[in-house]
């Protein structure tokens, strides 16, 4: 994947928010905003619906990986299963 580095102006209390969800998914702030975009962007094109499951699949699998890492984190766990809720 080719990919190049941009500079964006955020507001601070945006980009706090931003922090926490990332830091809640144990991301870093780039891969949150490189899927927070993928995600607005195929729910504008009703054509890819493969490729939101793909993205979907790819997120999950984050989460699945860091829990099988981490063994025991109740916060993760929990978040992991909103995650399957919202996507019911």
């Amino acid at each position: 994947m080719d990919i190049k580095c941009v500079k964006i102006k955020i507001p601070t209390k945006l980009l706090a928010k931003i922090d926490i969800i990332a830091k809640d998914r144990r991301i870093n702030r780039s891969q949150f905003i490189q899927n927070v975009v993928q995600l607005y962007i195929l729910e504008r094109d009703p054509n890819c619906i493969q490729e939101r499951l793909r993205m979907g699949y790819q997120i999950m699998a984050e989460l699945n990986l860091k829990l099988a890492e981490e063994d025991n984190d109740d916060g993760l766990l929990e978040y992991y299963e909103r995650q399957l809720a919202e996507a019911e």
